[in-house]
């Protein structure tokens, strides 16, 4: 396993070190693994456990990510590997975000392997990777070697994330990223509490990383939850102030995980939220209507 970036070693003899990659901040004793599942402290150095551990790969539509003013038509090398640092219950991917190597098949591939995968993959169409599937951020120090090896290749790097990162290995990442879809899953401070996070640190991703790179935002409408044209009158009033050009996803709930007895979103509520966003924002776009 690889040495985490970000963390605080322990001052004294119970070995337990500080995680600072994510707002969670997690406090892990020796022998124990951030909430994340990937981040493990062993002797007092914290591990990045996942590293290089590949659940998924595909070679994808950028629009699939969804991108959809970034290189559009082009397709992107997509890789995955395994845990989260969100406790959704709507999770769309739950089998890999909340999986183990004991419970998963998984792969190892470096950088320079995925890299070489990447670069034998353009005459089919392939710009670079992206990170997805899972939440690429907690698996920090992979994707920043794979990123900064794509840029000597001159490719394209993507992630899709749920923005949930402190503000310095954010920075610290940025010169090797290309476009980032975030999701903005609520504007409700209560709705992110209920998943196990804060609004505030997605915010601050969205408004550094809109400075340095493509961003596009998503949003997946879950009925009685994050529904309303209120809240969707000020989350999308919110991006105008960073770009009124920021691209929105508006995406449509299936039952999934915890949640497979809720309705799927009904159609003409999309719609609806589509229509209201488009007064704050250009590009508003439907998703899985």
């Amino acid at each position: 396993m690889k040495e985490a970036l970000y963390y605080k070693k322990p001052e004294n003899i119970d070995k337990k070190v500080r995680c600072l990659l994510c707002p969670h901040l997690c406090y892990i004793p020796d022998g124990g693994i951030g909430l994340c599942q990937v981040r493990q402290n062993s002797e007092g150095i914290l591990y990045a456990q996942s590293y290089g551990k590949i659940t998924s790969m595909a070679l994808d539509p950028i629009e699939k990510k969804p991108l959809m003013r970034f290189f559009p038509g082009t397709r992107i090398l997509s890789v995955g590997s395994y845990g989260c640092n969100f406790r959704c219950s709507f999770c769309q991917n739950h089998s890999i975000s909340f999986g183990s190597p004991e419970t998963l098949e998984t792969q190892f591939i470096s950088p320079q392997q995925l890299v070489e995968k990447a670069i034998d993959l353009k005459p089919e169409g392939n710009i670079g990777l992206a990170f997805t599937y899972n939440e690429p951020l907690i698996g920090y120090e992979y994707v920043l070697d794979c990123c900064k090896l794509a840029k000597e290749h001159s490719l394209k790097t993507v992630l899709v994330t749920n923005g949930y990162i402190c503000e310095k290995p954010l920075l610290a990442l940025m010169p090797y990223i290309d476009a980032m879809n975030i999701d903005l899953k609520s504007f409700s401070p209560l709705f992110y509490r209920k998943i196990g996070g804060q609004l505030s640190p997605v915010k601050n991703t969205i408004e550094i990383s809109a400075k340095l790179c493509h961003i596009e935002i998503t949003t997946l409408i879950i009925p009685g939850e994050n529904d309303s044209l209120a809240e969707m009158a000020e989350l999308s009033k919110w991006i105008s102030t960073i770009s009124p050009d920021m691209p929105l996803h508006i995406s449509r709930f299936f039952p999934r995980y915890k949640l497979m007895a809720k309705e799927p979103t009904p159609t003409n509520t999309i719609l609806g939220l589509c229509e209201c966003a488009r007064l704050n924002l250009n590009y508003v776009y439907e998703g899985n209507t």
